[in-house]
């Protein structure tokens, strides 16, 4: 049986306009660019026959879930999995530190693809434990009811969603949706919308 996800990044949020890390903070929340994002994404979204919304348990995410809701009107569930990565000790630095601070991580952090997938920052979570999550999550929400799934969650969740598929990409844009499907026990990109 097929299964469709229609994964959103988080509509633009404060640390992102001030150049900040966010990682699994909770005090990055939508700006008003990013609440029109979000009611962009339901937009895009109503004639997908999509029956309930996963989101990220982290402001942003769940903020950007909501409005999109406001269009679709389906169940809204939170789900760990799809949180950010945990980037440790930096989180909230603006990138400028980071990069004077931790300058061999964060090039290594920032290369796409899965070439550095086991460096992280101290105390946080690579990129293969990130895509670890991710399909972990994806396979449970594939086995149950649903055929068509949307998830709000995460600039590096996407990034790495793309790596297990076979893409990489320096970055996923606010609003950006990526459809993907579970056909034959095999994962595959559909399109971006």
């Amino acid at each position: 049986m097929r299964k469709d996800f229609y994964i959103f990044r988080h509509g633009q949020s404060t640390y992102n306009v001030e150049g900040r890390t966010q990682g699994q903070t909770n005090a990055s929340i939508l700006t008003d660019l990013g609440k029109e994002q979000a009611l962009t994404v339901g937009e895009r979204l109503k004639d997908k026959g999509i029956e309930i919304i996963v989101t990220s348990p982290l402001k942003r995410a769940m903020q950007t879930a909501e409005l999109a809701n406001k269009t679709l009107n389906l169940p809204v569930k939170t789900d760990d999995h799809f949180i950010e990565v945990n980037v440790g000790v930096v989180e909230g630095m603006h990138y400028t530190k980071i990069r004077d601070e931790y300058t061999d991580i964060f090039n290594k952090m920032h290369t796409p693809g899965d070439e550095f997938e086991d460096i992280c920052y101290p105390g946080g979570e690579s990129k293969k434990q990130v895509r670890e999550r991710v399909f972990e999550g994806l396979e449970e929400w594939s086995n149950k009811e649903y055929s068509n799934i949307a998830v709000s969650s995460h600039g590096i969740m996407l990034t790495q969603t793309l790596v297990a598929l076979g893409q990489r990409v320096d970055d996923v844009k606010n609003g950006s949706i990526l459809h993907i499907k579970k056909e034959e026990g095999v994962w595959s990109i559909v399109e971006w919308l």
